[in-house]
């Protein structure tokens, strides 16, 4: 790295990737600092560099102070002990050393207390919730959800019609199964441990998960017009069940609440799904396997009049983004339900489900919220002349697929601008700030209000709208509008 390459670097800010100090002293602290980058993506620590991104400079005595605690701090004061390099940078303000700590494969790092540090914004934060705890783990191979033992499940909360069905005729009759009890058996493959069902058992094969586990269902709506926050429904239902189950349920769900055009076929005929059969399926199928199931939330199924949206709990994991998984990358995040699923739904693992539906209807975003910790997936309608609100019930109109979804409804220009200043999950006053207004009321009645109305933004505490806790976040659909926006400039 030159003089300037660390300019250009240095003139964009602190953020998630890049942290600036002016000296340290402290081992402790840069430890947390290290952990805080190896456990959330890697980055950039830049020393002898002032806060507002202006170069301090530091002197050779104090390069090697530095490079000797940052040494320390690495090695002794992280656990597991982290590598990251170190380059000392000459400007003409004096040396800037710039570390690169790279992505931790040994997820979750400590410090010397014994505390995990992650990355939020330009500042890092302690982690203190058991789930975001359990998904680290998870990430690091240490622990995976779908293999938790249920507490009070036995062999007797089995479906035995579904698992005799399933295990006859994936294993036959094998003779390592020969004579076995079904506890042993549902041991042997994975999906408990002789006494409790693990989760994979539960969702696949149980005869009444929600018992348990009440919140891995799916809560499906169907909406008249484009907005989230409509009263209004044509169709909605909490979808129980195995995962089998959900998964039929949901896709009739959608079925029932879409068009069928007939691309002439007689009209005496049912017609073709608007959307291909094959993208909702693999989509579908997707959510419901690769959720993170260390979170207690429900998928959430969502058919608007011109798109369907399907939010799984659980951003992408590791450095997983939405263009690394529409190529075929993918991460197991769920090992165990996804060998068995594989053989039970309509799911071929590798990668494939994602490239499989772009290919089958190209007008799909992929939007991961990782400050929400959600994945959506937006599948746009074909375009058509949708009914308004206030006209009278028709028959749906014939629909052309090959026409360019609506991907960017119409906003305010005050609405926009709160969109584009949105950063994760902020409060009303940060966001007041960062759009330079001093009038709370005119505020709220012309930027926030119309933006949550029309669903591009939500209350990330949507039961008490007044608390002193409330921050707002993009929706999904507010996302792609930013995103829309970025490719236009």
């Amino acid at each position: 790295m030159n003089q300037n390459q660390l300019l250009k670097t240095l003139t964009r800010g602190e953020d998630s990737r890049h942290q600036f100090k002016r000296d340290a002293t402290n081992a402790d602290g840069l430890a947390a600092e290290l952990a805080a980058f190896a456990n959330s993506g890697g980055g950039w620590l830049f020393l002898g560099v002032n806060d507002d991104g202006s170069i301090a400079g530091l002197d050779g005595t104090a390069v090697r102070r530095l490079n000797q605690l940052l040494s320390n701090a690495a090695s002794q004061h992280v656990r597991p002990p982290v590598h990251p390099l170190t380059e000392n940078v000459q400007t003409d303000q004096g040396i800037v050393i710039a570390m690169e700590i790279p992505d931790g494969l040994a997820k979750p790092y400590l410090d010397n207390q014994g505390r995990i540090w992650v990355k939020q914004g330009s500042d890092k934060r302690h982690v203190t919730s058991r789930e975001e705890m359990q998904r680290m783990f998870q990430r690091s191979g240490l622990v995976y959800a779908d293999v938790v033992p249920v507490a009070g499940t036995t062999v007797e909360d089995i479906d035995d019609k579904a698992f005799t069905t399933y295990f006859n005729r994936r294993y036959g009759e094998a003779s390592e199964y020969a004579g076995l009890t079904r506890e042993q058996l549902l041991q042997n493959i994975g999906l408990g441990d002789g006494q409790v069902l693990n989760l994979a058992g539960l969702m696949l094969f149980g005869r009444n998960p929600q018992r348990w586990r009440p919140a891995f269902e799916i809560k499906a709506v169907a909406f008249p017009g484009t907005a989230l926050h409509d009263t209004r429904y044509l169709d909605s239902e909490d979808i129980k069940g195995s995962l089998l189950e959900q998964f039929r349920g949901a896709f009739a769900f959608i079925k029932r609440n879409l068009h069928h055009v007939q691309h002439g076929r007689s009209f005496n005929t049912l017609g073709e799904l608007e959307i291909p059969e094959t993208a909702l399926e693999e989509l579908l199928v997707n959510a419901l396997i690769h959720r993170d199931y260390f979170t207690s939330a429900s998928v959430r199924l969502m058919v608007f009049a011109n798109r369907v949206e399907i939010v799984s709990p659980g951003h992408l994991p590791d450095s997983l983004t939405s263009e690394d998984i529409s190529r075929g990358k993918s991460i197991r995040r769920n090992p165990t339900l996804t060998e068995h699923a594989s053989h039970m739904l309509p799911y071929r693992g590798m990668g494939s489900g994602i490239p499989r539906a772009l290919e089958a209807w190209r007008q799909v975003d992929l939007v991961n919220d990782s400050s929400g910790n959600q994945f959506s997936v937006i599948v746009w309608r074909p375009e058509t002349e949708w009914r308004s609100e206030a006209s009278p019930p028709q028959e749906p109109p014939q629909v052309t697929p090959q026409v360019t979804p609506q991907v960017t409804p119409q906003v305010t220009g005050e609405v926009g601008r709160l969109l584009m200043i949105i950063q994760g999950e902020m409060k009303r006053a940060e966001l007041q700030e960062a759009l330079g207004l001093r009038d709370r009321k005119h505020f709220n009645e012309n930027y926030l209000r119309p933006a949550l109305d029309a669903g591009h933004v939500e209350r990330t505490i949507p039961d008490k709208p007044l608390s002193s806790r409330q921050k707002y976040r993009l929706t999904a659909t507010g996302q792609q509008w930013v995103k829309h926006q970025g490719r236009q400039t």
